[in-house]
């Protein structure tokens, strides 16, 4: 007895499934939409008298195949990707300002630490601002101006380099913590400093990971996911 046949739709599926890379939801999202679309299109053969299998298969024509549908479907969620990231930037970035804030001012002899948190919080500042650019573009502005195509690997670098500053931040408040009378406050600082660079060190890695990815330039922008 031979074995069953693979359903010729959830082969289809599959492939463009382990494919393409991005946040789960929009990537979920995406997936559904064009299992939908080949459901309905082979559908529509089905009822013209073709077989289940020959149906899909001419719905798949219709549609391109996984190699041919990949590269637009990459640039999507590369979009989608690059605003997730800058939405974590632009979220968490200021929480190294907070957590200096927390640590207290350091003593007047203290030049290096009054320096670095100088310069992490100038790197916060500019994080934010950035971040709140490229969620721009790629949102409302996205309908009047072209997206520039290398915005998601520089809002990937922009997340990159806030991720090292979170990290450098919570190195520093553990150290600082160890010295301090007040530690369970600059422990506080120094976990939500650590929390921060999680959030934004996975998805900047995401984004780079995305925008090195062989794209095209006709895709739609997808909503937020």
């Amino acid at each position: 007895m031979s074995a069953p046949t693979a359903d010729p739709l959830e082969a289809y599926v599959a492939g463009l499934t382990a494919a393409l890379h991005g946040p789960a939801r929009a990537k979920a999202r995406l997936i559904e939409e064009i299992r939908g679309g080949l459901v309905d299109t082979a559908d529509a053969h089905a009822e013209q008298g073709s077989p289940y299998p020959d149906a899909i298969r001419a719905a798949v024509r219709e549609f391109g195949s996984v190699e041919e549908l990949v590269p637009s479907c990459q640039r999507e969620l590369t979009l989608a990707q690059a605003r997730h990231t800058a939405r974590a930037v632009a979220l968490t970035a200021p929480f190294l300002i907070a957590c200096w804030y927390l640590a207290g001012t350091p003593a007047p002899d203290q030049a290096a630490a009054q320096l670095l948190a100088a310069h992490l919080a100038g790197v916060a500042i500019v994080a934010t601002l950035l971040s709140a650019a490229a969620l721009a573009v790629t949102g409302t502005l996205a309908r009047r101006l072209p997206i520039p195509p290398r915005l998601p690997l520089f809002v990937a670098w922009t997340g990159t380099t806030a991720g090292v500053a979170m990290a450098v931040t919570t190195l520093a408040l553990a150290i600082a913590s160890a010295l301090a009378t007040n530690w369970p406050l600059l422990a506080f600082a120094g976990a939500l400093a650590a929390a921060s660079h999680a959030v934004v060190a996975t998805s900047a890695r995401a984004c780079r990971r995305c925008a090195r990815l062989p794209v095209t330039r006709t895709a739609r922008l997808m909503p937020d996911g």
